[in-house]
C-alpha cells in the first residue's frame, strides 16, 4: 500500500532534518565567521540544542518521527535522536547522562571558540 511508503518517507526525511539541526547546532556557529547575519539562526538553535542535551529532554522531533514510523508499521525507537542514529557511529554503548553532559559541553566549547573569533575579529577590525 502507498500510505506506509508516504509515512515512511516523512519519517525519514525527519530523521534528516534533525541530522542537519545537531549539525547547525554543532558548527553552524563557523557559518558565522563567513556570514554574520547567521547569528541570528545560529544562537537560538545552539542554545536549544546546548539546552536539551544539558536537561536530558528530547527534542519535539523525535516523537514526530516516532508517530511516522509507526504509522508506517515500523517499530518506534526508545530513547531521543542523538541515542538512536549518532552514538551508535561514535559509541557501542547505550547514551549515559554522563555522554550528554559531554556532548552538551563539546557544543559549548566548539561554539564558544568561534563566537570568541567573531568578537575578537569585530573588536579588532573597530
Amino acid at each position: 500500500m502507498l500510505l506506509p511508503s508516504i509515512f515512511r518517507a516523512l519519517a525519514d526525511a525527519v530523521v534528516t532534518l534533525h541530522l542537519g539541526f545537531v549539525l547547525f547546532v554543532l558548527f553552524g556557529g563557523l557559518l558565522v565567521l563567513r556570514w554574520r547575519w547567521g547569528i541570528w539562526l545560529h544562537v537560538p538553535a545552539a542554545v536549544w540544542g546546548i539546552l536539551i542535551e544539558y536537561a536530558d529532554g528530547v527534542c519535539p522531533l523525535t516523537p514526530v518521527e516516532n508517530y511516522l514510523r509507526e504509522r508506517a508499521g515500523i517499530a518506534a525507537y526508545s530513547g531521543d535522536f542523538i541515542e538512536h542514529y549518532v552514538l551508535p557511529l561514535l559509541y557501542p554503548a547505550r547514551l549515559t547522562r554522563w555522554t550528554q553532559l559531554l556532548l552538551g559541553s563539546m557544543a559549548v566549547a566548539v561554539n564558544g571558540l568561534v563566537y570568541w573569533h567573531v568578537v575578537r575579529a569585530r573588536h579588532l577590525r573597530a
